[in-house]
């Protein structure tokens, strides 16, 4: 009986080591209840809503995006707001970064001074809460990242060198004096490797010294591409043969109003290709910026990757978006300067731990409410300057009401558009011209039905929003000549 007691005893001491010693191997990748989750910010520069293959467009080639359009939550309806100038992307991006509406931080990136010594910036709140922040890629903002991230490498101008001979092309099918993949061009080359790999390369640095850290981290990795010049490996661009590829259904040899819109002969973006457009020249700058799209996925997959093997993924939220979306051909535009979808509308995905997979969400919401929706990850409260919201109730709850009544857009002083859930209106001061889609019926926006007797109360109601978007946001510009007969 004693020996069976020293036998019980031996054998129980044993399973209490054990227990130890496996406690201690799993306690080195365990995390505690409450440790914050590793945020990872994926931003590419001029990517349309529906660039991606699972997200409406058959013939780009994206599957790693599609693997994260599986592993998450879309939002299909994310806006940005607008801009004071031809670079959009240096609005969006200041907007991101400090959390303010765009006349508000029109207003204050004169002088950041204050946001920077309030900590007010993003990647500043991330690191008062414990975050470990790094940056790599375009930014574009008026104020230096080393200030407000940890860690900063290969800090990217607002775009690659563009060439004389990358512009007003191709004029015929032989014209081929610029192609994608020549160095000689320098652009995304320059250095010698693609910068889109650069910013992989970089990331994937990054996720091998988390790894073996327990800080959660914050990465922003901003892509310049698909941007022009839209140059991507050969490989790539011969999976896109011209011939192939579709035109836009709103495709237009010239917008009626490219002047008085600003977005005319003398905007840069829309030199690109010849006035006015051919059928040929946009299948060309889509080839190419589909290329560029498919070589950015490539890269992302080489993040994700790494980010599987770190045994970090489990524990992370990735954020997938863009600053803007890009014309490419559509309403004869080539640039991202107007209040329609095409320029206005990123795609915006999010996985992480307890995020749906597989989801849609089709609320209106803005990219930059990707800032506060970290906050609320990282158990921030969201500081009083911040417009935005978070988007993980909508998460949470598909039937959740968007935290915005409209959506509202601007472009220098020359366009304000409004959006509900069905119509949006636009107007452009300079032409006198209020347009009017329906956006369920006429998705591509090709059919103003402005001048429909049945449409006088949706202009109404629409223009009592815009009205109210405008005091909201400190829109001083006066639209009463163009609503004023609404």
């Amino acid at each position: 009986m004693i020996n069976n007691k020293v036998l019980i005893v031996k054998y129980l001491s044993a399973l209490c080591l054990l227990a130890v010693s496996l406690g201690f191997v799993f306690s080195k990748n365990a995390k505690p209840a409450d440790a914050k989750p590793n945020i990872i910010f994926i931003f590419t520069d001029d990517q349309r809503y529906n660039t991606i293959h699972a997200l409406g467009d058959d013939q780009v080639i994206t599957p790693h995006l599609d693997g994260l359009v599986q592993q998450g939550t879309t939002f299909t309806h994310a806006y940005n707001m607008g801009a004071w100038g031809g670079a959009v992307c240096v609005t969006s991006r200041a907007m991101l970064l400090t959390g303010m509406s765009v006349w508000d931080v029109y207003q204050e990136e004169k002088d950041y001074s204050k946001l920077l010594a309030k900590q007010g910036f993003w990647p500043q709140q991330l690191k008062k809460a414990g975050y470990e922040t790094y940056m790599t890629g375009k930014w574009h903002v008026r104020q230096k990242p080393d200030a407000i991230f940890d860690h900063v490498v290969h800090e990217r101008p607002g775009m690659p060198n563009q060439t004389p001979a990358g512009y007003n092309r191709p004029l015929s099918r032989t014209d081929t004096i610029w192609q994608p993949w020549d160095p000689k061009y320098e652009g995304f080359w320059k250095g010698g490797t693609h910068w889109t790999q650069v910013v992989a390369d970089d990331a994937l640095n990054f996720i091998d010294q988390a790894s073996k850290k327990d800080t959660p981290f914050f990465m922003y990795l901003a892509f310049n591409s698909p941007h022009d010049p839209r140059q991507a490996p050969k490989r790539w661009v011969d999976r896109y043969p011209v011939d192939d590829i579709k035109l836009p259904l709103s495709y237009l040899d010239e917008y009626p109003f490219k002047e008085e819109m600003g977005a005319g002969k003398d905007l840069r973006d829309e030199q690109l290709a010849p006035f006015p457009r051919t059928p040929y020249a946009v299948k060309k700058n889509i080839q190419e910026y589909y290329a560029s799209i498919s070589y950015t996925d490539e890269q992302i997959g080489r993040i994700l990757d790494a980010l599987r093997k770190s045994g970090k993924m489990e524990n992370t939220y990735i954020f997938f978006t863009a600053d803007h979306g890009l014309a490419v051909g559509h309403h004869g535009l080539m640039g991202k300067q107007s209040m329609f979808d095409h320029s206005m509308r990123p795609p915006l995905i999010v996985s992480g731990p307890g995020v749906p997979k597989g989801a849609k969400r089709d609320q209106n919401v803005y990219l930059q409410d990707i800032m506060a929706s970290t906050y609320e990850l990282a158990g921030i409260k969201k500081p009083d300057h911040v417009y935005f919201h978070s988007l993980l109730p909508m998460i949470k709850d598909k039937n959740r009401k968007s935290p915005y009544s409209s959506i509202y857009g601007c472009y220098t002083s020359q366009q304000r558009m409004v959006r509900g859930d069905r119509y949006k209106m636009i107007v452009y001061p300079e032409a006198n011209k209020v347009l009017l889609f329906d956006l369920v019926k006429d998705p591509e926006e090709m059919h103003d039905i402005a001048g429909a007797p049945a449409s006088k109360a949706i202009l109404k109601d629409l223009k009592k929003r815009l009205l109210e978007q405008q005091a909201q946001l400190h829109d001083e510009l006066d639209l009463t000549p163009q609503l004023v007969n609404l």
